[in-house]
């Protein structure tokens, strides 16, 4: 039996690779030619594969399969975006012998990637499970073409290596899931977001832990913001926040009404447990932040969209605001979003700084300066990049050292002046893509604080 499974290899990268426990470690988006050489060395480390004896190659030299295929990205000029792609095949313990395991990943390799691109493939005896790690070239030696990574690829491994393990009498783990077999939510959790699924189930442990009967349990979620719509046809409970599309049923998330009673029996059985249930009780809110930022803003959500001009920055500003209010928050006061889709933004802090401050730094505040911004950085880009391909047709044919090396310094030179552009263009347009769904959570928010506090004047009167 055999796990799949590859990633991009991005970023400057350090003394090693996270690469079984955590394969969706990213940094900068700029690829350099010595991380290639870096992870083609790690794979190939001597420490790990019993002196080399288990490292080999598909369509390059081993002893040069770095300079194979960096010639082969400089020949089509690709030498931006991904460097190469890297995969691993994990083996149960005791189920291969380390000969076995190289054959099979050879073979897998072989099959998903040799008829177009370079491979280094190396099986690691350094674990209980022997392991194979596959290098891939992201840019075919035959067309030019780039890797494109979808998630129908990873299948396609999957596949190719539980046909392979067939065929050499291995088991394969039938059925399995892909990623938890939810398509989005791999590439969300491979960024580090969370999904409405996984919120959702951190949210139903908060609310059960301190419910002893249905009544606790759907009053405690109804204060997180979410809306409890029942099936009576097929007796499902599910839960929706108010933005999102369609409801999700408790059971999909292993939570049955079975599993729902028996944590309530536990807690009818705990001593105490009213003490504990009562000194958390179901959120209410003390405080509105976006209320009060709207007050001190003198505006209101409402009136971000006036049919002609966004304020993009004012979007930003505020959801930082209110992430910022959540997590300095004092206890007692237990200040949080309403809204469950909100309180998601919160793991994505990092970004939102990195968008808010090119807004601000670059005094962008509507769409239409968003989009003008976006154009002239891609103008730029576009002008180094033909300037350094110019330097590279240059160097493609012999040249005296000294002049082949000037020609090289300056594609560095120029690459290093891309760098800062692309990483602003990539923001900016994660701020195109990103701002209007933003705008749809703040105008949910307003509302969602509009009405409790309409409840709370209530039940003061």
């Amino acid at each position: 039996m055999a796990t799949t499974g590859f990633w991009p290899i991005k970023g400057k990268l350090k003394d090693a690779i996270e690469y079984a426990q955590n394969p969706d470690k990213t940094t900068d988006p700029k690829y350099l030619d010595d991380d290639l050489y870096k992870v083609v060395r790690y794979a190939g480390s001597d420490e790990k594969t019993d002196k080399a004896m288990y490292v080999d190659s598909i369509n390059c030299p081993i002893k040069r399969a770095y300079e194979q295929m960096m010639m082969t990205k400089r020949r089509f000029g690709k030498m931006g975006g991904n460097v190469a792609y890297h995969g691993f095949q994990s083996f149960r313990t005791g189920e291969v012998t380390p000969a076995e395991a190289h054959a099979i990943g050879m073979e897998t390799a072989r099959r998903m990637w040799g008829d177009e691109y370079e491979i280094v493939v190396t099986t690691h005896l350094n674990t209980d499970n022997l392991h194979n790690h596959m290098v891939v070239n992201s840019v075919s030696f035959k067309t030019g073409r780039k890797f494109e990574n979808h998630v129908s690829d990873h299948y396609r491994l999957r596949e190719i290596s539980d046909a392979v393990c067939m065929e050499m009498g291995k088991s394969v783990l039938k059925d399995a899931p892909f990623y938890g077999g939810k398509k989005g939510a791999y590439w969300i959790h491979k960024n580090g977001g969370l999904t409405h699924r996984d919120i959702l189930k951190r949210d139903i442990e908060s609310v059960l832990q301190y419910s002893r009967k249905p009544e606790d349990f759907q009053r405690r979620f109804k204060a997180l913001g979410y809306q409890i719509v029942r099936d009576d046809r097929y007796q499902h409970l599910s839960i929706k926040a108010p933005d999102w599309k369609r409801p999700i049923r408790l059971d999909s998330l292993g939570y049955t009404k079975e599993v729902i009673n028996a944590r309530f029996e536990t807690h009818w059985q705990e001593d105490y447990f009213y003490i504990k249930m009562n000194n958390h009780p179901a959120y209410k809110p003390k405080q509105y932040p976006l209320l009060e930022l709207e007050k001190r803003l003198s505006w209101e959500i409402d009136h971000l969209d006036d049919g002609i001009v966004v304020l993009i920055d004012a979007i930003f500003y505020i959801i930082l605001q209110l992430i910022l209010l959540t997590k300095e928050s004092p206890p007692e006061q237990r200040s949080q979003p309403l809204s469950p889709s909100i309180r998601m933004e919160v793991t994505k802090l990092h970004q939102i700084q990195n968008e808010y401050t090119l807004l601000a730094d670059n005094k962008i505040h509507s769409a239409e300066e968003l989009f003008s911004f976006v154009g002239d950085i891609s103008g730029q880009i576009k002008m180094l990049e033909s300037q350094r391909q110019q330097y590279r047709n240059l160097l493609r044919r012999p040249k005296p050292a000294e002049v082949e090396a000037d020609l090289k310094q300056k594609c560095m030179d120029l690459s290093t002046e891309m760098k800062p552009l692309r990483d602003k263009l990539r923001t900016a347009n994660s701020i195109v893509e990103r701002y209007p769904h933003l705008q749809e959570l703040l105008k949910t928010e307003h509302q969602m604080e509009k009405d409790a506090l309409q409840k709370e004047r209530q039940r003061g009167r």
